[in-house]
């Protein structure tokens, strides 16, 4: 393969490489399944529980059951059965009635018969108000209690289930039991995708075009990753499989007790493990009523029927030392992908030379040699971590460290990061004090992944499609009409209206080596130009001055306008006309001028001079102003003595930046935060409707960032019992619309929180 070494290191080198790994598999802690400490940490949940300490409790018993081996049973009584009970009623206590189900129902997947469990289920039925589940649970339990006290606890309270169902009527029938289930999977109402089609371009490889005309929001794309794998900053907060949050009923992988799922749907999925005793569930019960049999096999068959026929993407790492804990997610992931494509030829009958990895393309020729050397090094290691689960099958070779470092770098170029909309909890309606969201929604890195058909859209500072994720399935939806014959276009890192031209293309450069030639970086465009510049020292002027760095930057957009006009298949003339229309006149004038020289610490419009150095030395006081504006806004204490410090040092930047520049709406984001933290809501508002003015000029009106910055416009509108609220949750509506469809609220879960307070006046 060109560009890579297919020569094998020395063998010392090999060797020193599986000495450090050795030396690496003991000085890292795992957690192994170990009875005597399951033990340890179910005594310190009783204690906790005893004390009504439940949060305490309920950490204890879920430490406990990562511990716990699956088989081990204890005075006739499964282990791990007896601490999801444990954990079932601390769940209860703590009102968590749904997961207090799941723990019952686990626990008797293990241990059937425990009577124990069947009384916890049934209470817990009782305060959902499933009242005939509830009398099934408990005849179950009384049928299998041996004890006389046991049985007269059971009949107390199949009294009140009785009792209950019978002043219910038919109301109190039994409920469908998916409904107390992880909500693994989104149901939707999409059309059929639509037509797509991969062509290769004369100036990007490979892209994805469309056959037909496509509306604004349609669906254009959806795909389960060919691999993933969790970051490892949330391996303690987030499903490992689905990407979720972790709720409180969380499992671990049944055998290496250290992934974390959010059901048992997901770690079924990602280890292909499934333990239980249901063939002995009947042993003793030959008196039960077939209804009841019924019940029983219902709730112990749990997801039995899930097909695992799939490659298991956990199996592989649960041999040994947790290698993945060690290893950076990349060569996790392409530890996974190189077990899939193994699994797959082998299923297939295929040829095993393993020569064929993903058809994706990559960078490996334009890497330095520290980063081609760190490749090979970690396509080494990986290799002899998956001995552990391979054996003889995977020898270590040329070839295959050659494909394992060109895997590296594919992946390198086209993993997505899987994201999660971060947004506070908020308990009760929108309308209440404390309740107003003015932090920013933030989009948080949980996962990555490798799609194959998704690796194919090719990038755009200015995209005309939007992605993301629902649990770990991506989502590839258009934000505008396009018509048929054109381009997808996604953009793989900061858009306009986020960075300026020189900073996107850096980072393109260096994260995925290539020069960024879209519109947006080619022409000249307003938010580029606006997005760090300085105002002009003439009062009523709206001209731009640019530093040194950025006039460098768009002085090539300009020679490309004036000199290269076939680049935009039309002539000069028309291209000035089209940007005049853009708005860029009324910033920079002067670009249109057929003798102008583009010079920094010149006004664009009337050439007024400023000097940037006086310029920055002056700001340098106000961003320490605000240092401290944003530490007081982290602790929740605005003293008042620093909002009015930083409310005099916004009006000494407005004098320095220009009004559009992204650096004032930050501020004027800032100050809306504070002044909402200390009570002065409609400063508040003002200053917010401020920011989104000036980032409507960045990123245009109808932008996703515009839909975030409205919710906490909403928020504090909806807190004063501003009629305008109706307005700007539509407006929401609509923009998280084109970029999310029916997914809106799933994507946003603050969202639907919003729109049910939005038409509550203020008590």
């Amino acid at each position: 393969m060109e560009g890579v070494c297919v020569s094998l290191f020395p063998c010392n080198y090999i060797i020193l490489v599986c000495m450090c790994l050795h030396d690496l598999e003991k000085t890292v802690p795992f957690l192994f399944l170990d009875r005597s400490a399951a033990l340890e940490a179910k005594l310190k949940g009783n204690e906790c529980f005893s004390k009504g300490e439940y949060p305490n409790a309920l950490l204890f018993y879920s430490q406990a059951l990562r511990l716990a081996p699956v088989d081990l049973d204890d005075l006739e009584i499964n282990l791990v059965a007896l601490l999801y009970v444990n954990r079932a009623s601390t769940l209860q206590k703590m009102g968590l009635l749904l997961e207090c189900l799941r723990d019952c129902s686990r626990a008797l997947r293990v241990s059937p018969r425990y009577a124990k469990a069947w009384f916890r289920r049934g209470k817990a039925n009782i305060s959902l108000g499933k009242f005939e589940d509830a009398i099934r649970d408990l005849n179950i339990s009384l049928k299998v209690e041996i004890s006389s006290s046991g049985k007269r606890q059971i009949e107390v309270e199949l009294k009140i289930a009785l009792d209950k169902f019978k002043g219910m009527g038919s109301s109190g029938k039994k409920t469908n039991q998916n409904q107390s289930r992880s909500s693994w999977s989104y149901v939707t109402d999409e059309p059929d995708q639509v037509k797509l089609q991969c062509l290769l371009t004369t100036t990007k490889g490979r892209g994805m075009f469309f056959v037909e005309d496509v509306s604004e929001a349609s669906l254009v794309h959806k795909e389960d990753p060919y691999a993933a794998i969790i970051l490892k900053k949330c391996r303690e907060t987030h499903c490992h499989f689905c990407f979720n949050e972790l709720p409180a009923d969380a499992i671990s992988c049944a055998s290496c007790s250290i992934p974390l799922y959010c059901s048992d749907r997901c770690q079924i999925q990602a280890g292909g493990q499934k333990f239980d005793r249901s063939s002995k569930s009947f042993n003793g019960l030959e008196g039960l009523a077939d209804d009841l049999k019924n019940y029983m096999s219902d709730v112990l068959a749990g997801i039995s029927t899930l097909d695992t026929g799939h490659i298991a993407e956990h199996r592989h790492e649960c041999q040994g030392f947790h290698w993945p804990l060690i290893l950076p997610s990349e060569v996790v992931l392409a530890g996974r992908i190189l077990v899939k494509v193994i699994e797959q030829k082998k299923r297939t009958s295929a040829d095993s030379n393993l020569i064929g990895f993903l058809d994706l393309s990559h960078n490996y020729i334009q890497l330095p040699p520290e980063s081609k050397l760190e490749m090979h090094i970690y396509s080494i290691i990986l290799l002899h971590c998956l001995q552990h689960f391979y054996r003889t099958e995977l020898p270590i070779s040329g070839i295959i460290v050659s494909k394992l470092v060109i895997l590296l770098s594919q992946i390198q170029v086209n993993s997505m990061a899987v994201v999660r909309m971060q947004a506070p909890e908020v308990k009760g309606p929108a309308y209440k004090p404390g309740n107003a969201l003015t932090s920013s929604l933030e989009q948080v890195k949980v996962g990555q992944a490798v799609h194959v058909a998704g690796s194919f859209f090719n990038h755009s500072c200015q995209p005309n499609i939007h992605a993301y994720f629902l649990s770990r399935t991506l989502y590839v939806r258009a934000t505008e009409y396009i018509l048929a014959g054109s381009e997808l276009e996604l953009s793989y890192g900061p858009q306009v209206g986020q960075w300026d031209c020189k900073d996107r293309q850096r980072l393109l450069e260096d994260r995925y080596s290539f020069t960024c030639q879209c519109t947006a970086c080619s022409e000249l465009n307003v938010p580029d130009l606006v997005i760090n510049a300085y105002r002009c020292t003439k009062l009523n002027c709206l001209g731009v001055i640019l530093d040194r760095t950025v006039t460098r930057c768009e002085k090539q957009k300009l020679k490309l306008l004036l000199d290269a006009p076939t680049v935009y298949s039309s002539s000069p003339h028309k291209q000035v006309e089209k940007l005049k229309d853009a708005n860029i006149s009324e910033v920079a004038r002067r670009v249109f001028e057929s003798d102008y020289k583009l010079e920094p610490q010149h006004c664009l419009v009337c050439d007024s001079y400023r000097d940037l150095e006086a310029s920055c030395a002056a700001t340098s006081q106000a961003e320490s102003c605000y240092k401290r504006l944003q530490d007081a806004i982290a602790s929740n204490e605005v003293p008042t003595n620093i909002l009015l410090d930083a409310v005099r040092c916004t009006d000494l930047l407005r004098k320095i930046f220009h009004p559009y520049n992204k650096r004032i709406a930050e501020v004027e984001d800032n100050l809306a935060q504070a002044f909402s933290l200390v009570g002065e809501l409609q400063a508040a508002i003002d200053h917010c409707k401020a920011s989104i003015q000036i980032l409507e000029k960045l990123y245009g009106a109808n932008h996703v960032a515009i839909g975030n910055e409205l919710i906490k416009l909403a928020s504090l509108q909806i807190l004063v019992g501003d009629t305008a609220a109706s307005g700007s949750i539509s407006r929401i509506t609509a923009i998280f619309s084109r970029y999310y469809g029916s997914h809106a609220d799933d994507v946003y879960p603050y969202l639907r929180h919003l729109k049910g307070s939005g038409d509550v006046e203020k008590s």
